[in-house]
C-alpha cells in the first residue's frame, strides 16, 4: 500500500511539475489596453463611456442614413471581423460595429456577469446614446444570438434582421475549435487565464476557417492580443463556466424580415441550424454560401456584403 501511495504522489509530482514549466514557459499577462490601441484602433475607432466601460466601436458610411446597420462579433472576436464587408456595403448606408463586453478592446463589465438579457440592454443604451431609434441589426456567432435575442427584447428598435451562422439551437455532432473545448472543460479552463499560446490561437482558428491557407499571422496577433486584453481571459471564462440563457423557443416569435447566411462548412455551428432559424422566423431569406466555415464575412466578404446589400 505505502508502494502504490508513493507511485501515486510520484504522478501528482510530475504533473504539478509539468504545470509549473508549462507556466513558466507560456506565461503571459494581460495587455493594457495603452499597449493594444496603437495597434488596433484607426481613424473611424471612437471610444463611448457608457455602463462603467469604454466601449470601442466605429460609425462609418452615409452619417444622414436614419436606419443604421449594426453589425456584432462573434465569441472572442471584434469589429475587426466587418472591416472587408464594411468596405463593401452600400456607402448610401451608414454602419456601425462596435467591440461588444468581455471582448476586443471594450472589455469586461465591472460585475463579470453577462447574459443575453445584458447584452440586449447594453446595446438598448449603446444605440439610445447614440440617438438611434431603429436599426438593422445583425451579427456572427454568438453575436447573431445578440441580435436575435435584442430583437425579441426591443422589436420596436429593429427593421431588419441578419445571421450569420448566428447561435440559438443546441449544437452537436461538430469538429469545434480547441480554444473553445479547453474553455469548456471544467479545472482545465482556469489555465487559460494565464497561458494562451499564440500556437493555441493558431489551432482554435483552423477550426473556424473552411480554407486554413486564409489564416495569416496578422490574423493570429489579432486574436491573440484580444484574448489576453485586460480582464478579457477572466470574461471569457466566466461566459463558458455559466453559459448564456439558451432560449430556442423565442426564435419563433421574430416577425422582422430576416436574412440567414451560413456557410455550408461551419464546424462551429453546423449548417443545419440555418434551416432551423429558416424554418421557425416565417418568411426568412435563407442563402447558403459553398465551401464557406463559420465566418462567411472574412472568408467570402464580396458575396457577403451582396447578400447584406440586396436585403
Amino acid at each position: 500500500m505505502k508502494k502504490f501511495l508513493r507511485y501515486i504522489g510520484y504522478f501528482f509530482g510530475a504533473i504539478l511539475a509539468l504545470l509549473v514549466l508549462l507556466f513558466i514557459i507560456y506565461f503571459q499577462p494581460d495587455r493594457s489596453l495603452d499597449e493594444l490601441k496603437p495597434l488596433y484602433v484607426n481613424n473611424e475607432s471612437e471610444f463611448m463611456p457608457l455602463m462603467g466601460m469604454n466601449v470601442h466601436y466605429r460609425d462609418q458610411g452615409n452619417p444622414t442614413d436614419s436606419v443604421p446597420l449594426v453589425l456584432i462579433h462573434g465569441t472572442s472576436s471584434s469589429l475587426h471581423t466587418f472591416e472587408a464587408v464594411v468596405k463593401k456595403i452600400n456607402p448610401n448606408r451608414r454602419v456601425i460595429t462596435l467591440d461588444m463586453p468581455a471582448f476586443g478592446l471594450t472589455g469586461p463589465n465591472a460585475t463579470n456577469e453577462y447574459s443575453f438579457n445584458y447584452y440586449s440592454q447594453f446595446l438598448d443604451s449603446f444605440l439610445t446614446k447614440l440617438q438611434i431609434p431603429l436599426c438593422d441589426i445583425g451579427g456572427n456567432s454568438l453575436g447573431g444570438g445578440i441580435a436575435w435575442q435584442f430583437t425579441t427584447y426591443f422589436p420596436e428598435k429593429v427593421r431588419k434582421l441578419i445571421l450569420i451562422d448566428a447561435t440559438g439551437y443546441p449544437v452537436m455532432n461538430v469538429k469545434g475549435s480547441i480554444g473553445f473545448k479547453i474553455a469548456s472543460t471544467p479545472v482545465i479552463n482556469n489555465v487559460m487565464l494565464f497561458i494562451t499560446p499564440k500556437a493555441l490561437v493558431s489551432a482554435s482558428l483552423k477550426g473556424i476557417y473552411q480554407d486554413p491557407t486564409i489564416i495569416n499571422q496578422e490574423q493570429i496577433d489579432r486574436f491573440h492580443d484580444m484574448a489576453i486584453a485586460k480582464g478579457n481571459r477572466k470574461a471569457l471564462l466566466a461566459i463558458f463556466k455559466k453559459g448564456l440563457e439558451q432560449e430556442p423557443d423565442k426564435i419563433k416569435t421574430i416577425q422582422k424580415p430576416t436574412l440567414i447566411i451560413w456557410g455550408d462548412k461551419d464546424g462551429l455551428i453546423p449548417v443545419q441550424n440555418a434551416y432551423l432559424f429558416n424554418k421557425d422566423i416565417k418568411g426568412s431569406k435563407l442563402a447558403i454560401l459553398n465551401n464557406i466555415g463559420h465566418v462567411p464575412m472574412e472568408e467570402d466578404p464580396a458575396k457577403t456584403a451582396a447578400l447584406i446589400n440586396e436585403f
